[in-house]
């Protein structure tokens, strides 16, 4: 469905995407992660035909391209991270007005039934909650029938039953055989929806595949987690000291401790017998396999929304 090659794009001397590749097959969703300044937005930008490239290609829909033209942009749906519609416009007024942009639309009431507001047809948007708003937003991304669609941080700021509810919208638009790029700060979304991923830092992509794919990269790990305040740098360097220290990473993000180990039985002998010199209890235990969120961290160091 879209392949690009090479991409390049400077903002003065910073390289803001650094010769990026990759390409994204039909009816998946491809999700990009990235911590802020990654390159992620500016990459978007060139694929929504928003920006120009300095140099690199783009073959979308089977046409090799230097920048998104008109044509594709008319096969395109884009879901931006604020959507600010005209309060006292009514929501099925708003879905029409975008519709009138396309040679071919879909009706505003056949679109409204695929984002569950048709009982919200007459209401004005000032009237909508936050996840109903960006229903709304979802809408009028699709009012062309679109076959890519770029979904950028769809559920920002929603409360979980709205977030469930925008999954399903997508789950649905790929079994209907629409491809979707996605950008998200939710480490569970991209495992739950992403077919592939791509993970970018400082305008290159640093790793992409299946979440599961990623985070067999991680090899037999097992994950620890426990939460303890005020851990000096000794605590955890002597924590971090297990039989076979290359076999036991630790790390604190705040009241978090992290134990990454490839023999769970010696690890937790180890931790228990630390934790009780210390007569330190250890709260909200958890032991479980890698995920996403540990490729992530692994590969950048940083937490996704730092």
């Amino acid at each position: 469905m879209l392949r690009v090659t090479d991409l390049v794009k400077y903002y003065g001397d910073v390289r803001a995407v650094d010769g990026i590749s990759f390409a994204i097959p039909g009816a998946s969703v491809f999700t990009i992660l990235g911590p802020n300044g990654a390159g992620k937005t500016t990459t978007l930008e060139i694929l929504e035909g928003i920006r120009d490239p300095d140099s690199g290609e783009i073959e979308v829909f089977g046409v090799r391209l230097k920048r998104i033209n008109r044509a594709v942009k008319e096969r395109m749906g884009v879901l931006l991270q604020e959507g600010n519609f005209e309060p006292y416009l009514k929501v099925k007024e708003v879905v029409a007005l975008f519709a009138s942009f396309f040679k071919s639309p879909l009706s505003p009431d056949a679109v409204l039934a695929n984002v569950a507001l048709e009982e919200k047809a007459n209401a004005y948007v000032k009237t909508l909650s936050g996840g109903q708003k960006q229903r709304l937003a979802v809408g009028v991304a699709l009012v062309n029938d679109p076959d890519l669609l770029f979904f950028d941080e769809p559920t920002t700021g929603l409360d979980p039953q709205a977030r469930r509810k925008i999954w399903s919208i997508i789950t649905d638009l790929k079994e209907r055989g629409k491809t979707i790029i996605l950008t998200t700060h939710y480490m569970e979304e991209a495992e739950v929806l992403s077919d592939n991923v791509c993970i970018m830092d400082h305008g290159t992509i640093i790793a992409k595949g299946s979440p599961r794919e990623l985070a067999a990269r991680l090899g037999q790990e097992t994950i620890i987690e426990f939460t303890a305040p005020d851990l000096s740098e000794d605590d955890l360097a002597s924590l971090a000291t297990c039989d076979k220290p290359s076999d036991c990473a630790v790390r604190k993000d705040g009241d978090l401790v992290t134990v990454e180990t490839e023999d769970l039985a010696p690890t937790m002998e180890h931790m228990l017998a630390w934790a009780g010199k210390r007569d330190l209890p250890l709260k909200n235990m958890v032991v479980r396999q890698p995920n996403l969120e540990d490729v992530f961290l692994s590969l950048t160091g940083r937490r996704l929304r730092e």
